[in-house]
């Protein structure tokens, strides 16, 4: 067996310059083919992400957008004219494997950080007709999402609105496997089925606070009514996890 000792870093794999090579390609081929809403400069969308050249029309991407592989952007709808269902800002990143799927509009603000194998979900299959198989019944009338600028949405979490409007505030995280179902306040990090805010920013002495400490106005207020506060074992198995 052969040591080697040559502490210099070892050259990437030549053969990664192949899926980028196609990505680059497949980027180009589709900013300048798909009938986009609106698409920016320095869009990435990797050769195996899944994005309909039918439905492009109801999609808005801004500049320096990362598609990750097989990430899907899916028009939850046949009815290719109207105002965009899916508008995602400058600077925004959509990891491997995740889902955005909106019927009506869901809206990522600038640098939002879409995590791996993340669903984000407008609507729902309708299931209420016991006569009816799930898959034949459709899908629900559905609401509408908007993430804040600069949050960043964990590894498997799932952002479902059923109907109304959800509002992820600005600089949120929400932790990995979380399930958010309800509004959060700007400057939260939330955690658990159904997510709980466990952590909030106090604007007015600039630190960051155990639970949910206050609600800045009547907005909020409504918003985060329907939250529950986090139980000692959720507490417990955010430290163990250490995201807190």
């Amino acid at each position: 067996m052969h040591h080697h000792h040559n502490k210099r870093r070892p050259f990437e794999d030549p053969l990664n310059l192949l899926p980028r090579g196609l990505t680059k390609l497949y980027s180009l081929w589709l900013s300048h083919t798909y009938p986009f809403a609106s698409i920016g400069r320095n869009v990435s969308f990797h050769v195996t992400s899944k994005v309909s050249r039918q439905r492009a029309s109801r999609i808005s991407i801004g500049n320096r957008v990362c598609v990750s592989q097989h990430a899907w952007l899916n028009v939850a709808t046949e009815d290719i004219v109207g105002e965009p269902t899916i508008v995602v800002d400058d600077n925004c990143q959509i990891s491997d494997g995740s889902i955005i799927s909106a019927r009506n509009r869901i809206h990522l603000e600038p640098y939002v950080n879409v995590a791996q194998q993340v669903l984000i979900l407008d609507h729902n299959h309708a299931y209420e007709d016991v006569e009816v198989p799930i898959i034949k019944q459709g899908i629900t009338n559905g609401g509408r999402i908007r993430i804040g600028e600069g949050s960043w949405i964990g590894h498997g979490a799932a952002i479902v609105c059923s109907r109304g409007e959800l509002t992820i505030g600005r600089h949120c995280v929400v932790s990995a496997n979380s399930v958010v179902t309800r509004s959060i306040p700007d400057y939260s990090v939330v955690f658990g089925m159904p997510a709980a805010i466990i952590r909030q920013y106090d604007q007015e002495t600039r630190t960051w606070r155990m639970g949910q400490f206050r609600v800045a106005c009547a907005t909020d207020r409504e918003q985060v009514s329907e939250l529950r506060p986090m139980d000692r074992e959720a507490e417990l198995m955010a430290r163990v996890t250490g995201r807190v």
